[in-house]
């Protein structure tokens, strides 16, 4: 009886199933669990997300298409956007020279303070806008410690921005910084290359995508910025006052039409922007793993 039951159990087929594999199922990517995943997503994304920008985008077209047009070309919304557009844009240019350097040091150098400087750097993400507004103007107002009278002015303006825009770079850069291979540097610099044909031969390539990324959002954040600049600001038309400011005062003056078909436009810029950016660095980084 024994000895029927080792040859039966020695048998390569049997005829008799194999246990399942208990692991098949909570593999990821099979069978459910990816879905549950994809739907989750989904639904939060449009709850969160797409919602709201469908209900603004309802809004804006509410008075049709004769309303949204009157109100995106009058002459305080043209002003209030170039005023935007403009100071965003020098902001983003600056932020993409400064941000590049603040990261560089903070992953190449060690200084004493490394780690206090590195936590400072995100302090724009958690401090109220409105906070930031006052601070520039204790600073740069009318008592300025400093001696600079910014208030009221492109510039005060221009600081604001660039006080809460320039995490975006410096931790867009950071990472792919930390990640770079060291090697090839030194190869580069073995064969005679000097530190300038280096950085823009060797490192600002691979550099390329992430600086192009944090330049997109720095500037979509800079366009759409209201705490940080409205008392450094003082919304003067034509001058300091900004899109989002404009948008305040087409709801104080009960035209939340007018104020959506302004916010459209912004949203738009911004993902025209975003979608550029990210389009020209996915690009770039392609072109840089060819090349390697």
């Amino acid at each position: 009886m024994t000895s029927a039951a080792q040859n039966d159990a020695a048998q390569p087929d049997s005829g008799v199933p194999a246990p399942a594999d208990p692991t098949l199922g909570a593999r990821p990517g099979r069978y459910g669990s990816t879905s549950l995943r994809v739907g989750a997503a989904s639904i939060w994304l449009s709850l969160i997300v797409l919602l709201p920008l469908a209900a603004i985008l309802w809004q804006a077209a509410g008075g049709g298409w004769n309303a949204f047009w009157a109100a995106v070309t009058s002459n305080a919304a043209v002003e209030s956007f170039r005023v935007t557009l403009t100071i965003s844009a020098g902001v983003t240019v600056v932020n993409l020279v400064f941000g590049l350097i603040v990261a560089w040091v903070l992953i190449r150098d060690d200084f004493p303070g490394k780690r206090l400087v590195d936590s400072v750097i995100d302090l724009p993400f958690a401090l109220p806008t409105i906070v930031a507004s006052l601070v520039m103007l204790a600073l740069y107002g009318p008592a300025s410690p400093v001696g600079l009278h910014l208030q009221h002015t492109k510039w005060g303006v221009g600081v604001a921005l660039l006080f809460v825009t320039l995490p975006f770079v410096v931790r867009s850069v950071q990472p792919v910084l930390l990640e770079l291979d060291r090697e090839t540097e030194e190869a580069a610099a073995s064969l005679g290359a000097n530190n300038r044909v280096i950085f823009l031969k060797v490192i600002l390539p691979a550099l390329l995508p992430s600086l192009l990324s944090g330049a997109g959002l720095a500037f979509s954040r800079a366009i759409g910025e209201f705490g940080s600049v409205v008392l450094i600001g003082g919304a003067i038309p034509g001058e300091t006052e900004v899109s989002s400011q404009w948008i305040r005062t087409l709801i104080e003056n009960d035209d939340p039409t007018g104020a959506a078909a302004i916010s459209v436009v912004l949203l738009l810029i911004s993902f025209a922007v975003l979608l550029v950016l990210r389009a020209v660095g996915s690009r770039a980084a392609k072109r840089e793993e060819l090349s390697a």
